[in-house]
């Protein structure tokens, strides 16, 4: 078939003969294209209405003196300890050429007890600062330079970590000094693996020596702990854009007006991930160390891109600075009803903390770290951290919804010409992640803070399928509980292989905490006894046999049950007490069949059962062995109660 001619004819308009309408408009007044581009961006206002009349700070000083005394204060930060100066610093990309031509602040910064070097390389060059940028900055800054960045059908920004694609928690190294020799929990069974002073200053030199090497730096400057009142100023700098927008993500981001005054921080992250420590250096064990060193304020990142070490390397350090404060850190989710009645969720992978933490009937505080204080409760974090592995629109429509611009995806695959992601897909790593901000969840409270809690639920998937759906506790069995930290793996899909396997993280979060964990479990029951609030295990996992022979309870009826201790009725109903675990079991859950609240009611064969809840009985028992030499006050007698509040038998 013939395409139809197509015709062009001048068309009159009065006595004017006419070709073709200009609406064009007046041209551009740019004379190149690199003033054309100029022409694109316009100055930024700060977003946040400011209340009153505007603070000293900002009518005393300049925004030249401001931004000088930034890079000061960053290149302070940046300095070696064995030259006498620190970095030239200069605002801006490398990539614009004039940025060298603008204001540079370098440093002098004297230290009596090293030796006087020649000057070096690095004092003939600038480093360019490239300070708390926005999301779409740093869109540009990964997708230019960093190969595996790449926009994603839902705008996410999809990145890569390298080698490492979780945590390294053999790696991580704390500063064993004369601050934390006693203060701290070393030995077996703590994550607390200790260096020394010298050590840890020699990683230090070689992660600056590495960032002050390069052209650029990302430099953020945020906070942690939503309580105005006890919150933390962090510094990370690192030389990935990923990095610095996965952070933008997790702590909490200030106001400009917040900015201007941020001065010194209290804790600064050198997360120098690209470049490997030296295997040679003494306590070295891999090419990977995360060092933090509580005295100095700094934590050190060597051999590892994994952005989740910078995110649990600040959960360690409120694991200790809040409890000097008398404030609980806790690693746990937290909601809360429009009563103002608030729930902590505990539990290991697996259990349905995020899920059952995530409830479109009541505000989200946070997913995963928060403080318990004198005001109540907080979030430390200012985003969640979501697994993605097999994620779906049905499952988990809140995550589903906020993986869009601005939040980071890490290590998933997707598709190559449309960009859609395939969740399912692990070729990567099965810790495929979503980093995005806190208010990207639409039920999200914000600022991140509520009243006391009322109900403090731990969760347990109990593979071996002989806990109840749900009990009450005692404050003496909720420190026993919390302090064991319980779950059930399966133990595979290999044939034959059937046997679950128990796994037990001291306050469910083992990896993260500083002090002994009955300390912990301590200040949670004298908080909780303070304030009225009850203790619950609720079992996640199997009924009517251990896994391979019962049935994983019903996600229908757990939340059920959640339901109940929300709104208060589980308070008011009828209680028998289990064998051996001495557990207080309802009789009636609406909405939940009766049968079920006693898990001996669900197994057919009844010695099978009995021998299941010894042989778990046992394995409590012995994992809490490592706990029992920790004395908590003068006469033990703590201890004592905790240790009564486990399984007898």
């Amino acid at each position: 078939m013939r395409l139809a001619k197509i015709h062009t004819e001048k068309k009159v308009d009065g006595d004017q003969t006419v070709v073709c309408h200009d609406d064009s408009g007046p041209p551009v007044k740019a004379q190149t294209i690199h003033e054309l581009h100029s022409l694109q961006k316009k100055k930024s206002a700060p977003t946040t209405p400011i209340n009153g009349s505007k603070s000293s700070f900002s009518t005393t000083i300049s925004e030249e003196e401001l931004q000088k005394q930034q890079l000061q204060s960053i290149s302070a930060s940046l300095a070696s300890l064995t030259r006498e100066t620190g970095p030239k610093l200069v605002k801006g990309d490398p990539a614009n050429r004039k940025a060298e031509n603008r204001k540079v602040t370098h440093v002098e910064h004297y230290h009596h007890d090293a030796p006087t070097l020649n000057i070096s390389d690095s004092a003939l060059k600038f480093t360019h600062v490239l300070y708390n940028l926005s999301p779409a900055e740093l869109y540009e800054q990964a997708i230019k330079y960093e190969k595996g960045s790449f926009i994603t059908s839902t705008g996410a920004l999809a990145t890569l970590s390298g080698a490492k694609t979780g945590r390294s928690p053999r790696d991580k190294r704390v500063v064993k000094d004369k601050t934390t020799e006693n203060a701290l929990w070393w030995g077996k069974g703590s994550p607390n693996i200790e260096m020394d002073e010298q050590t840890f200053l020699v990683n230090r030199e070689r992660a600056v020596d590495y960032l002050n090497s390069l052209d650029k730096v990302f430099v953020n400057d945020q906070f942690l702990n939503w309580d105005p009142k006890h919150r933390i100023k962090v510094r990370i700098v690192s030389a990935r854009a990923y990095h610095s927008l996965f952070m933008h993500n997790m702590c909490i981001r200030p106001t400009p007006e917040e900015l201007e005054s941020f001065g010194t921080p209290d804790f600064t992250i050198y997360n120098a991930g690209k470049f490997p420590c030296n295997r040679f250096t003494h306590y070295m064990t891999s090419s990977t160390s995360i060092d933090i060193n509580l005295d100095r304020k700094e934590m050190v990142i060597l051999g590892t891109q994994y952005a989740g070490e910078m995110k649990k390397g600040l959960f360690s350090l409120m694991h200790y600075l809040m409890p000097k404060r008398q404030i609980l850190s806790l690693h746990s989710g937290c909601n809360v009803g429009k009563d103002g009645d608030v729930a902590l969720f505990f539990g290991l992978s697996g259990t349905g903390k995020t899920t059952l933490s995530t409830d479109h009937n009541r505000y989200l505080i946070g997913d995963d770290e928060h403080c318990w204080s004198e005001n109540g409760v907080s979030n430390i974090e200012g985003g969640c951290y979501a697994k993605c592995i097999d994620l779906s629109r049905e499952k988990e429509p809140d995550i589903w919804n906020a993986i869009k611009f601005g939040t980071v995806l890490e290590n998933i695959v997707f598709d190559e010409h449309t960009r859609e992601v395939d969740y399912s897909d692990k070729s990567v790593t099965e810790n495929t992640r979503a980093a995005y901000p806190i208010e990207y969840i639409p039920n999200a409270q914000i600022p991140c803070v509520g009243p006391h809690p009322r109900n403090v639920i731990l969760l347990a998937c109990d593979a071996f399928g002989v806990l109840p759906p749900v009990s009450k506790l005692s404050l003496a069995q909720t420190m026993y509980h919390f302090i064991s930290g319980y779950t059930a793996l399966v133990a595979g899909t290999e044939e034959g292989v059937k046997e679950p396997q128990a796994t037990f993280s001291a306050c469910f979060g083992a990896a993260f905490i500083m002090l002994h964990p009955t300390k912990y479990a301590a200040m949670l029951a004298e908080k909780m006894q303070k304030h009225g609030a009850t203790g619950w295990l609720v079992n996640t996992g199997w009924s009517g046999g251990s896994y391979g022979s019962g049935n994983r309870l019903k996600l229908a009826y757990t939340r059920k049950i959640i339901d109940s201790i929300h709104s208060g009725e589980l308070l008011k109903a009828n209680y028998t007490k289990s064998e051996v675990f001495g557990l207080e079991i309802p009789t009636v859950v609406e909405g939940v069949p009766s049968e079920i609240l006693d898990p001996q009611n669900t197994w057919s064969d009844k010695k099978a059962y009995t021998d299941t809840l010894l042989k778990l009985g046992g394995l409590f028992k012995k994992n809490f062995k490592g706990f029992v030499d920790y004395q908590i006050g003068e006469d033990n007698q703590l201890t004592e109660e905790i240790l009564a509040a486990g399984p007898i038998f």
